[in-house]
């Protein structure tokens, strides 16, 4: 290649190709003059070597022989482990039996509203389609602006009020707007 290129070319290439190795290829030099630095180093990355302990590295000497003095047998770490699974069984099954006995008794006293009051128990298992307007709804929103009738959309019957602004300490840069007032939703 060199033999296709003039000297002046292979110059400017060579210079190039010096220039932009320059960033890519040379590391910076390691600043360790810092204790500051080497001390955090040291701390987050520290030596793996089996000659000595580290309390916050990845390997201690004495991890087996202090496992063995925790669970001294195989045996005995398989016990520990089926009590805490027998343990973790209990407490769901008893979780599991007091969600039932609510249902129960949630299923008893709708069975029983059913007997004594049956418009009440129809009122409260009512479906309804909170998308839905009523005739009153559809005669008030035809009077409305269009952001009203937007708003009279986006608010869901039973649900927080969007409109409603999150309660600050300071009141607002534009003051109080004495004119707003809410659109109403006859019900």
């Amino acid at each position: 290649m060199s033999a296709l290129l003039g000297p002046s070319t292979r110059r400017v290439v060579g210079n190039n190709i010096r220039r932009n190795a320059r960033g890519y290829a040379v590391g910076r030099p390691e600043e360790s003059t810092d204790p500051k630095k080497e001390i955090i180093r040291r701390t987050l990355y520290p030596s793996n070597l089996r000659n000595r302990p580290s309390p916050t590295g990845g390997w201690r000497h004495d991890a087996v022989s202090a496992l063995q003095h925790a669970i001294p047998s195989v045996e005995a770490h398989e016990t520990i482990d089926r009590a805490y699974l027998l343990h973790r069984r209990h407490v769901r099954k008893a979780r599991e039996a007091e969600l039932d006995r609510k249902f129960n008794c949630m299923k008893e006293a709708m069975e029983e509203l059913a007997d004594l009051e049956p418009h009440l128990y129809f009122e409260a298992n009512k479906k309804e389609d909170l998308r839905e307007r009523t005739p009153a709804e559809q005669e008030v929103a035809g009077k409305m602006k269009l952001t009203e009738q937007r708003a009279l959309d986006a608010r869901i019957r039973g649900l927080f009020p969007r409109e409603m602004r999150v309660p600050t300490d300071t009141p607002s840069k534009n003051g109080w707007n004495y004119r707003w007032n809410p659109f109403p939703r006859p019900l």
